[in-house]
């Protein structure tokens, strides 16, 4: 993997930083990406501190012109994209679809779903032009593949990402451009602490709905990340893959 460049959005914490920690061990350059300046910044800082190369571009991937701008300068300045995690994203709030406010609604699709296209278009059309082709790993989640009670908005820009993934995969298979999507339950994260601190009853029961009895941990969903972008998963394409410790076994 060594001398290639990774974006990796919403790397200032959680999953995304996790992700971009890892690539950043396994000798990529990394794209250190998040509308978060401070946890973009320590991103970078922890990546720096462990002998990694990064480089930090704010951007809110809600805002096409912003996305472009991230891909054209990390092409221009690295030379190559050759690997690109779709992680941004946003929880919305727990309410039963009737109750769901209009205006969240479209900042949670917004975020997670034309966030994804807009990053997807970009590195698709780098990707097809370089002779190694390129990875995307979208961040899905088990509300893609499923049901996901009192998360309407979330659980429909989910289901668009394995929608994006599948449709890319089968159309820029031939370019040596491979698109999968990882699919986690409730990953220990800030977002989902922030998200299941709304109804702990309902956080309870989650978490006991999981055979393994406890939520994932960011780095458990990053090992999966940079499997799929690396070689050793090489004939791995537009496949969802869930990491929730059996859930939905």
């Amino acid at each position: 993997m060594k001398h290639k460049i990774a974006i990796v959005t919403g790397s200032g914490s959680g999953i995304g930083r996790a992700t971009a920690l890892l690539l950043a061990k396994k000798k990529f350059t990394v794209i250190v990406s998040d509308i978060n300046e401070d946890g973009m910044m320590e991103t970078d800082d922890i990546i720096r501190s462990a002998g990694g190369t990064a480089h930090v571009h704010m951007c809110d991937v809600s805002e096409k012109d912003q996305v472009a701008d991230l891909f054209k300068t990390t092409k221009s300045t690295h030379g190559s994209i050759d690997a690109v995690v779709n992680n941004a994203g946003v929880g919305g709030v727990f309410a039963f679809t009737h109750q769901y406010e209009d205006d969240l609604y479209d900042k949670v699709i917004a975020v997670n779903q034309t966030g994804v296209w807009y990053c997807m278009k970009q590195a698709l059309l780098i990707m097809k032009e370089q002779r190694d082709g390129g990875t995307i790993v979208n961040v899905s989640s088990l509300a893609g593949i499923g049901a996901a009670p009192m998360m309407s908005a979330y659980a429909a820009s989910k289901h668009a990402v394995i929608g994006l993934t599948k449709t890319a995969a089968a159309e820029y298979g031939k370019f040596n451009i491979r698109v999968n999507a990882v699919c986690p339950t409730v990953i220990d994260t800030p977002m989902g602490q922030s998200l299941l601190s709304t109804n702990e009853e309902l956080a309870t029961r989650m978490k006991y709905s999981i055979p393994m009895k406890r939520f994932g941990e960011s780095e458990e969903v990053a090992e999966v990340i940079a499997w799929l972008s690396s070689k050793s998963s090489s004939f791995v394409n537009g496949q969802e893959i869930r990491v929730d410790g059996g859930q939905k076994a």
